[in-house]
């Protein structure tokens, strides 16, 4: 019951939450108002980027939602593209767990805009970096566009605390009204407000001034990237603000 569990000593809490397992809420977690974007067994509540369908690269395996990517581009063709929530959300928290593979390429995409005049998520929504720093052979890496940092914008310290290749880590984001905070492995790695001078000169030296719509809804869909490599995501849940 309810009230039994919440009396526990904190360290039985602990294991309680622990022996719950992936894809689930606790009664403490329910009470707080987070809701799981994942069930652990179907996509439901997910859907392709601009398309009715979710296409044939994105399965779910062994509890996890998975990108096949193997040996395509960055959604390639009528095949590819990036996995959406239906619902959108503004203010958030939002916490999933991921596992990359070897130089593999991903990202928790937010805000993110669909529109036949978007290509990509990331044309709209702004990036929560996954990926394999260390294998990635694509190119040199700006220290912001490597695993835990805001995309070509902030970067993670070089502290961070990353799981090897093919384990699970965990990240959290944290978008409250301009306020953005970014987690790794229970440490933080990148906070700041968009509202600031730092922000804008960040902005003007990236990518991003390529994109007139990049950032500028400030409601949107949660979405997992496809960049053409091999991917998985569970436990993923979110809480309003």
């Amino acid at each position: 019951m309810v009230a039994f569990a919440c009396s526990k000593p904190a360290e039985q809490q602990e294991e309680t939450v622990a022996e719950a397992g992936p894809n689930t809420l606790t009664e403490e977690e329910k009470a707080a108002g987070w809701e799981l974007l994942f069930d652990g067994s179907t996509l439901n509540g997910w859907k392709r980027f601009n398309s009715d369908t979710i296409g044939p690269l994105w399965s779910v395996k062994e509890g996890a939602i998975m990108c096949d990517g193997t040996g395509l581009g960055e959604g390639s063709g009528h095949m590819g593209g990036s996995l959406v929530t239906t619902k959108t959300y503004g203010n958030f928290e939002l916490v999933a767990e991921w596992k990359i593979t070897p130089g593999g390429n991903s990202g928790i995409l937010y805000h993110v805009v669909e529109g036949p005049q978007y290509k990509h998520d990331y044309e709209t929504g702004p990036e929560y970096q996954v990926m394999d720093d260390g294998g990635w052979q694509g190119g040199e890496l700006n220290p912001a566009q490597k695993v835990g940092g805001n995309y070509d914008m902030f970067e993670a310290p070089d502290t961070k605390k990353v799981m090897p290749v093919g384990e699970w880590n965990t990240s959290k984001i944290v978008y409250n009204n301009g306020h953005v905070e970014h987690y790794l492995n229970g440490e933080k790695t990148v906070e700041f407000d968009e509202s600031s001078d730092d922000y804008n000169q960040r902005y003007q030296k990236s990518k991003w001034v390529g994109y007139p719509d990049w950032n500028k809804s400030k409601v949107g869909a949660i979405s997992l990237q496809d960049h053409g490599a091999p991917v998985y995501y569970r436990s993923i849940k979110i809480r309003p603000l």
